[in-house]
């Protein structure tokens, strides 16, 4: 399966933006979604996940601000980020695994900058 993020922006602080993550293949059957991110200088962060079955998890920095969510059936993964900070400022990837928390395949990022 190949990944191809979009969505990333130039956004104020405070503001919300929406990634997709699109997949070339069906992802009915892929266990783990997931979004990481990696800003300047810094190291890749988790972001969050959805599980096919429906488990999620957020990233102590994101929780209550960001959501995941997947649509099987049209191959995309959501990432709605609201309330955003300028410390939210990265790429942000969507990565694929077919075993809890393990990511075999990977986008190439969108951008998303929060800065006014």
């Amino acid at each position: 399966v190949q990944l191809v993020e979009s969505g990333g922006d130039l956004v104020q602080p405070g503001g919300s933006l929406r990634l997709s993550c699109a997949a070339s293949e069906s992802i009915r059957s892929i266990y783990d979604m997931a979004w990481f991110r990696q800003g300047p200088g810094k190291q890749r962060e988790f972001v969050a996940r959805m599980t096919v079955i429906g488990g999620i998890d957020y990233g102590d920095a994101v929780k209550g601000r960001f959501t995941i969510s997947r649509d099987n059936a049209a191959n995309l993964v959501y990432l709605q980020m609201n309330s955003l900070k300028p410390e939210d400022t990265a790429v942000y990837y969507c990565a694929s695994g077919n075993s809890p928390v393990k990511y075999d395949t990977w986008g190439q990022g969108t951008q998303v900058t929060v800065s006014s």
